[in-house]
C-alpha cells in the first residue's frame, strides 16, 4: 500500500504545484528554464504513474475491503464512465462543450473517479480513485482564482469538433468496456 501512497503524492503532488502555489510554476520555469521544467514534471510523474500502477497492483493481492457495493451500483457506473472519453477527447478538440464545461479534463477525471468509487471498495481504490477525485474538485475550485492552463496541441477550434469528440470517446468507450478493461486491468466491468 505504501507504494500506492507514495505513487499517488508523487504524480498528484506534481499536478497540485498550482493549486499549493501558482507562482511556483513560473518561478521554476525562470529558473530551471522551460525545457527542464517540462522534463522533470514529466520525470516526477511517470515515476509516480508508475508506482501508481504497481502498487495498486500489490493492494489488489490482498485486499481490505472498506465497504462492499451494492451490484446496482456497478450499473450506475457504467453510466458514469459515458462521458469521460468524450470529455477527454473534448479537452482537445475545442468547440461548444470545452467553451461550456471550460475544464471537460478535470470532468472527465472526476466522473472517472466517482464511478470507479461506487462500483469498488477496496482500501486501494479508495486511496487511488478518491486522491483522483479529490485532486480534480481542488484543482477545479483554485481555477476560479487563478488562469487556466492552456491544454498542449489542441486542434484548431471547429464545429465538427464535438462530434468527433462524442463518436470518438464513446468509440473508446466501447472498446474499454467490452475487451480493454479485462485485457489491461484484469477486471470486466460487464461481469455483475
Amino acid at each position: 500500500m505504501s507504494l500506492l501512497i507514495f505513487g499517488l503524492v508523487l504524480f498528484l503532488g506534481v499536478h497540485s504545484v498550482a493549486i499549493v502555489s501558482p507562482t511556483l510554476r513560473a518561478r521554476a520555469i525562470h529558473q530551471l528554464g522551460m525545457r527542464a521544467w517540462k522534463g522533470s514534471y514529466a520525470l516526477v510523474s511517470l515515476a509516480g504513474f508508475v508506482l501508481i500502477c504497481y502498487g495498486f497492483g500489490l493492494a489488489r493481492q490482498a485486499p481490505v475491503i472498506v465497504y462492499s457495493p451494492p451490484t446496482w451500483a456497478s450499473h450506475v457506473a457504467l453510466i458514469v464512465m459515458l462521458p469521460v472519453f468524450p470529455l477527454v477527447a473534448a479537452a482537445y478538440l475545442p468547440g461548444r462543450i470545452k467553451t461550456a464545461l471550460k475544464h471537460p479534463l478535470l470532468a472527465a477525471v472526476k466522473f472517472w473517479a466517482f464511478a470507479h468509487l461506487l462500483a469498488n471498495g477496496s482500501l486501494a481504490d479508495v486511496l487511488l480513485f478518491g486522491g483522483f477525485l479529490g485532486w480534480a474538485v481542488l484543482d477545479r475550485v483554485s481555477l476560479k482564482g487563478r488562469s487556466a492552463p492552456q491544454v498542449p496541441r489542441t486542434a484548431p477550434p471547429g464545429p465538427w469538433n464535438d462530434v468527433i469528440a462524442v463518436v470518438l470517446g464513446l468509440a473508446i468507450y466501447a472498446l474499454l468496456i467490452g475487451w480493454a478493461h479485462a485485457r489491461l486491468f484484469g477486471v470486466s466491468p460487464l461481469s455483475f
